[in-house]
């Protein structure tokens, strides 16, 4: 069968011919193979079988489809993904922690980052480009930005729960192909509002159909080794924006705009086939459950943490969209300078996730390490109020690139480590997402029109961003003291 088929009707129906005319649900018939309950998205409830001399049935039986036959994505998919049910599949055991499947889904996660989150922290080259080259308002522009934030972040509570009730690939292909499609009509736009529609919102959603279950599906094959596996998948992230600047950086001069468009959106195709064929999940699907999972916010941990997040990532993006935009209005930088220092601060950010991650893994946990580095990411932002040359410009951009990398490619590992039960960690995760997607939406936008009504200032903008970040940093440390009271040297 292919990786992309449903599940069969009889699974699905929960109800097994074990040839003796007799139907008995899966469960408990002997002849029902791992296989066949595992590529089920949802078992939801046992069935009164339906005998086959009944005459009054016998229509209804001649449509049901054999094992062979596939029942149509788009009449059930919804309702897998919302309907309940209390019944049980079988448990695949623990997490492996470990071998070349298991690594394997860390690099192919690593590229669904590259494709994602790495286009979307490349935009303050088109934050730049848009604003000086085209005139357009910088607080206009960056509604494009955040869109692809919202998107990539809040889809996360629909495409989470894909991957729950065995839907996954049907979710990231789509997703790979809105997201080309995206750029492709990104190379053609000629004003605002197809730009924003083109890449603010289709590739936006495009992303968003990625991540959130790829990230849970990364998840489930790690436990002790868990937030080191994240931190190199969201490694991605600086990975993606090195790459796609550097594109830009080096073909604007020579092919223009829409060329240099388009050779993104082709190396995003083919990077995105590689990933489709290679990524596996690896959990059966769970029963159906719905979308949001209210009880998870009657967790203080759970909620006090999504909560912090959320107002941190009102101001962790601004320095992302605008270090360019800055270096060329304020400091009068060329435009080859303000990509390099959007280059520096993705290229710091791979040792930034990767250090914080490696000693969350080995030492402290992530909770307890994601707390310095959002300290850190605070008082640097607090530090580009001074910021007056180009080199002290450089020193800010390599700073702030580095603790900041520490909270992204953290948060989403402390989010999945306050989720206990692995069968849940696709609706949860999906859900602080969501959250942290609303932030991202309105945080660089504010912080825009903040610069616009200041008359070209930043400070007031870097002051709003960091005193955000500042709150949010406390909350996080409210949802510590809710997991461990006020023992210092505990892991979390």
């Amino acid at each position: 069968m292919s990786a992309f088929a449903p599940p069969t009707a009889d699974v699905e129906k929960g109800v097994v011919d074990n040839g003796d005319g007799e139907a008995r649900p899966p469960a408990l018939d002997r002849n029902v193979t791992a296989s066949s309950v595992h590529s089920s998205p949802s078992i939801s409830h046992v069935q009164e079988p339906r005998r086959q001399n009944d005459p009054e049935q016998g229509e209804e039986i001649s449509r049901i489809p054999t094992h062979k036959s596939q029942r149509p994505i788009p009449a059930t998919l919804f309702k897998s993904i919302t309907a309940r049910s209390n019944a049980t599949v079988t448990d695949p055991g623990p997490p492996p922690d470990k071998g070349l499947k298991a690594w394997t889904q860390v690099a192919m996660g690593h590229l669904v980052v590259v494709n994602t989150w790495g286009v979307i922290s490349s935009f303050g080259a088109f934050q730049t480009y848009y604003t000086q080259d085209l005139g357009m308002e910088p607080s206009a522009v960056s509604w494009i930005g955040s869109m692809q934030m919202l998107f990539h972040f809040g889809l996360g509570m629909f495409s989470g729960r894909l991957l729950d009730v065995g839907y996954y690939h049907w979710s990231v292909v789509p997703g790979i192909l809105l997201a080309s499609l995206g750029m492709f009509m990104t190379s053609i736009c000629t004003s605002y509002y197809q730009f924003f529609l083109a890449q603010g919102i289709l590739v936006g959603v495009g992303c968003g159909l990625q991540f959130a279950p790829s990230l849970s599906l990364v998840t489930t094959y790690f436990s002790s080794h868990r937030s080191i596996a994240l931190s190199i998948m969201a490694a991605g992230s600086a990975t993606g924006g090195l790459i796609y600047p550097t594109i830009i950086r080096q073909l604007l001069p020579i092919l223009g705009f829409a060329w240099t468009v388009r050779t993104m959106a082709f190396l995003m195709l083919g990077v995105g086939s590689v990933y489709a064929f290679l990524l596996t999940p690896r959990l059966p699907p769970r029963k159906s459950a719905p979308l949001f999972e209210l009880s998870a916010f009657r967790e203080p941990p759970y909620a006090l943490y999504v909560i912090g997040i959320s107002v941190f990532m009102l101001g962790v993006f601004f320095a992302f969209y605008y270090v360019s935009s800055f270096a060329r209005d304020v400091l009068h930088a060329p435009y080859s300078t303000s990509i390099n220092l959007l280059l520096i601060m993705n290229g710091m950010g791979l040792l930034g996730r990767l250090i914080p991650g490696f000693l969350a893994d080995r030492l402290y946990g992530p909770l307890n390490t994601i707390l310095p580095c959002c300290l850190a990411t605070t008082v640097t932002l607090y530090c580009w109020t001074a910021v007056s040359s180009t080199p002290s410009l450089y020193a800010f951009a390599s700073m702030y690139g580095f603790f900041s990398a520490g909270v992204q490619g953290l948060f989403p590992a402390t989010l999945t480590t306050l989720t206990k039960d692995l069968s849940k960690v696709g609706t949860r995760t999906g859900m602080g997402l969501a959250f942290v997607g609303v932030a991202t939406l309105v945080g660089p936008p504010i912080a825009g029109a903040l610069v616009q009504r200041s008359g070209g200032s930043y400070v007031g903008a870097i002051v709003w961003g960091a005193s955000m970040m500042a709150v949010g940093t406390g909350i996080m440390g409210c949802a510590r003291v809710a997991v461990t009271g006020w023992k210092v040297k505990q892991r979390v």
